[in-house]
């Protein structure tokens, strides 16, 4: 009896070593930097930080003429007077800056909000395409070396770029 479970226990135990694992790996950077979605939402930030470049640039021209304006008409007011247009030109600058800053913050947290949503998306792609294809393990590889080998027959970027934009494109 002794034997016989000593047999079966060696028998499982080459039969687990003799399972082969089903691993991948991807290239991070690439997977993301590729995927169309991230493309199409870079270009649509791309447009609105140039136009509030414009705007920016527009404001500052038309601020810089007025204090040029001020700086000629000043030697000819009051003190007081000039006192008075300088601290008003003084609080209309910090209103343009806040106005600047609070766009460009607006603009980079709604960027993050979609980039981070859209590598959320990519990571659920990834798992759901190693579910479906019977992938013990899909790696990640990037700059750090997580991965810092494997066989090209292993590399599943472009395959998972290529799946990754036909979904998108439906």
């Amino acid at each position: 009896m002794k034997k016989i479970s000593i047999l079966v226990v060696t028998l499982m135990t080459l039969a687990s070593c003799q399972q082969s694992q089903k691993i991948g790996f991807v290239d991070n950077s690439k997977l993301v930097n590729e995927y169309q979605e991230k493309i199409d939402v870079e270009s649509k930030y791309k447009s609105q930080i140039e136009a509030s470049s414009k705007l920016t640039d527009s404001l500052a021209q038309s601020f810089q003429a007025e204090y040029q304006e001020f700086q000629q008409q000043a030697s000819s007011m009051s003190q007081d007077k000039a006192q008075q247009r300088y601290q008003e030109l003084g609080r209309k600058q910090q209103m343009i800056q806040q106005q600047i800053q609070m766009t460009e913050q607006q603009i980079a947290s709604e960027s993050q909000k979609e980039i981070d949503s859209l590598i959320s998306k990519v990571r659920k792609f990834v798992k759901n395409y190693g579910e479906s294809n019977n992938y013990d393990f899909i790696l990640g590889s990037n700059e750090a070396g997580s991965v810092m080998y494997g066989k090209d027959s292993e590399d599943l970027t472009e395959t998972l770029i290529k799946a990754l934009n036909d979904s998108y494109k439906k």
